[in-house]
């Protein structure tokens, strides 16, 4: 999620991480971006501090208090350092100045998403299959795969989360936006295009529960 109240600022942003293989929410606005935070599951989330109806610190405050345990990367002025301190110990993970790079917010962004799955390192692993977020590669046993964006992004999300059953809906959350047209079959059939690419017994399928990494 980026909660930001510069439209130029949010555009850029929202294109170049959706070209990073995000999918990006935005709220205009602190008090959109407080009850979107409190009431949807994101990965992360991108919070301006200098927001013009409720401050940035007030807004993660509010996630916070409310058990939202997402990590949040925080955008600041270069010469507020203050800012930097009162939105770190209001619980926020990392932080970027402005003026910043696309890209940097990518990488901090997946940083962070690594480090709260408990990943440390920035290639994920099952069996001989490896994921390079960063890159956007996949390879079983040191051949390369060719997978969609699609394939990419619900393999990414299967390895960040092995072990753990998933949904159906929670999928779709994950891989199309609000704003975009979902179709529940549509996860079945990336699931089975990467069955056939990876492996029939990568992905295991609980039924009436969801989906599970081996």
């Amino acid at each position: 999620m980026l909660v930001e109240d510069d439209p130029e600022i949010a555009k850029r942003l929202t294109e170049g991480l959706r070209e990073a293989g995000f999918v990006v929410e935005h709220a205009a606005d602190g008090e959109m971006g407080a009850a979107l935070g409190g009431s949807e599951d994101f990965d992360a989330a991108i919070l301006d501090l200098g927001l013009p109806d409720v401050q940035g610190v007030e807004v993660l405050r509010r996630w916070r208090k409310s058990g939202r345990a997402m990590p949040v990367l925080i955008l600041t002025a270069r010469s507020s350092w203050t800012e930097k301190v009162d939105g770190l110990n209001a619980g926020a993970d990392d932080y970027i100045t402005k003026p910043f790079h696309v890209p940097e917010v990518a990488a901090r962004l997946r940083a962070l998403i690594r480090r709260s799955s408990g990943k440390s390192t920035p290639t994920m692993t099952f069996r001989d299959i490896e994921l390079s977020p960063a890159s956007g590669t996949v390879t079983a046993a040191g051949t390369p795969v060719d997978l969609t964006a699609h394939e990419f992004r619900l393999l990414n999300y299967f390895m960040h989360r092995q072990g753990r059953v998933i949904s159906q809906s929670e999928l779709l959350d994950h891989l199309y936006g609000y704003d975009q047209e979902r179709d529940p079959n549509t996860i079945e059939v990336y699931v089975g295009r990467l069955r056939k690419k990876l492996g029939r017994d990568v992905i295991k399928t609980l039924r009436g529960l969801g989906y599970r990494l081996g």
